[in-house]
């Protein structure tokens, strides 16, 4: 007999190209835990109010992304450690007591899947991250916390980025570089964690940064190799890799800190990739 345990969500803008409600009812089928999980757009200025109204209606659970994961960190009651440390929050918990707590699952949805399906080093390697928002700020702390010889931020907005390294430096060797600077550099890895791929903007990184062909991830999935992806293997990227896994992985993390069962995920992602 399944436990009824209804009322979870994503929160964003955009996310009708989410499929994380097909991910948590496979999570729900597959753990025998039956659960209601929706995909909800909400107006970039509105978030606030409809973190509240779905609590109010009775919510467990929302998983949060993109531009919202920095302002619910600061509607959190409790946080824990993941979240403190990326000053954003993808997962929120609403405890029976009514308080809210944060947590960031992006961090071990990227390394689980980097690393334990891919195979990808991050110690010793020189890494570039583009992007410098809730998507950044939830990879750069577990990132650090691997030794890696250095991580170069580059993002539009300046100032966004020298907070970023301000907040983390701490946790390792992290400095911001201005695009016109990287033909400087050379990479090991190069991770986009801003937005440009779900917009299918182009990309415009000097095409010597590829000399030394670099691993390049992109955080976000789409069911065609996205923009980034497809500029970095023409440029002569050694590996390319979506966000379908990391996607997969986190929301695991994201269903363990609800229901306290961690599920299977190959499976889930070989059946994604077919689709």
């Amino acid at each position: 007999m399944k436990i009824s345990l209804p009322n979870y969500a994503l929160m964003g803008n955009p996310v009708s190209h989410s499929k994380s409600p097909f991910i948590h009812r496979y999570f729900s089928e597959k753990t025998n835990i039956a659960m209601d999980y929706d995909a909800i757009l909400v107006p970039t200025q509105g978030f606030r109010e409809a973190l509240s109204a779905f609590q109010k209606q009775g919510g467990k659970g929302l998983n949060i992304t993109l531009p919202f994961k920095q302002q619910a960190f600061i509607l959190m009651d409790t946080l824990g450690k993941a979240a403190q440390q990326a000053g954003a929050v993808n997962t929120i918990f609403f405890r029976p007591d009514g308080s809210r707590y944060g947590e960031n699952t992006d961090g071990i949805g990227f390394l689980r899947d980097y690393m334990e399906n891919h195979q990808g080093e991050i110690s010793g390697k020189k890494i570039l991250l583009l992007g410098a928002g809730g998507a950044a700020r939830g990879i750069l702390g577990p990132i650090l916390g691997l030794g890696p010889k250095e991580v170069i931020i580059v993002n539009r907005t300046k100032n966004k980025a020298d907070v970023l390294v301000q907040d983390f430096k701490k946790f390792g060797p992290v400095k911001r570089v201005d695009m016109n600077e990287l033909s400087e550099f050379q990479f090991d890895l190069i991770i986009n964690a801003t937005s440009a791929s779900l917009k299918e903007e182009l990309f415009e990184l000097p095409a010597v940064i590829f000399k030394s062909h670099p691993w390049c991830y992109d955080m976000v999935y789409q069911s065609q190799p996205t923009s980034f992806l497809v500029f970095a293997k023409a440029q002569g990227a050694n590996k390319c890799i979506d966000g379908l896994g990391m996607l997969v992985e986190q929301a695991a993390e994201s269903f363990f800190i609800w229901h306290g069962i961690k599920p299977e995920t190959q499976t889930l992602i070989e059946a994604l990739r077919k689709t």
